[in-house]
């Protein structure tokens, strides 16, 4: 175990030290889920234009987009009230708190985060949404900018020095066990089926969401 500690310490001062006042900037930006408001819309939206016209389903098209929507943002709360419970049971500094590490840890506009790191909030928040999202609508075209939002988040926790590479990974186990147990109940309760309504999707709804980030990403340079 304190092999494993040691290289997680090591790992994390890597990935600390190689900073740029260009990633300081673009890595602050993307860390403030503020960024991504209209990312989350356009998740929303993107629902509702998958969903609207299909009718394989018992349920009335608005009342299956409401429970996904409802669902998605669950994963999103159930996933920092856990990650909260952990960080009081487990109580392992954030690196930014440890003696250690002070004064060699580069930390950008003096952001420390709370006292404990494990697990992180920001990599099962986002690592939930967008596995349930991904599993729901089958997309490709949405699911791979999807994954690069989860590791721009996850990379900017361990670039600012608030979390360790374990604490991003425990994170991910945390969002991924929430978004299958939702998706499973999805599946019992038939809400949903195996077979999301692709026939109602076009060329909009296809490419929305690779839109919406890839705007919210020109922003962070800024």
């Amino acid at each position: 175990m304190e092999q494993l500690l040691q290289f997680d310490t090591r790992l994390l001062l890597a990935i600390n030290s190689w900073h740029t006042l260009f990633l300081d900037n673009f890595l602050w930006n993307i860390t403030q889920k503020t960024t991504w408001i209209p990312l989350y819309v356009s998740l929303v939206v993107y629902l509702a234009l998958t969903f609207r016209n299909d009718n394989s389903n018992t349920l009335r098209s608005w009342m299956r987009i409401l429970i996904l929507v409802v669902a998605v943002a669950a994963c999103a709360g159930l996933s920092d009230w856990i990650c909260s419970l952990i960080k009081h049971a487990v109580e392992r500094p954030r690196p930014t708190r440890e003696t250690a590490l002070q004064g060699i840890l580069h930390i950008v506009n003096g952001y420390k985060g709370g006292r404990f790191g494990f697990v992180s909030a920001h990599a099962a928040n986002t690592f939930s949404v967008a596995l349930l999202f991904s599993l729901i609508v089958r997309n490709i075209r949405t699911t791979i900018p999807l994954i690069v939002w989860v590791m721009l988040n996850c990379y900017s926790r361990m670039y600012l020095g608030v979390h360790y590479p374990a604490d991003i990974l425990g994170g991910l186990m945390v969002g991924a066990l929430l978004a299958c147990t939702a998706y499973f109940v999805l599946l019992k309760t038939k809400v949903i089926t195996n077979h999301p309504a692709s026939q109602a999707r076009n060329f909009w709804s296809d490419y929305f969401v690779a839109a919406v980030f890839s705007i919210s990403c020109t922003f962070c340079l800024l």
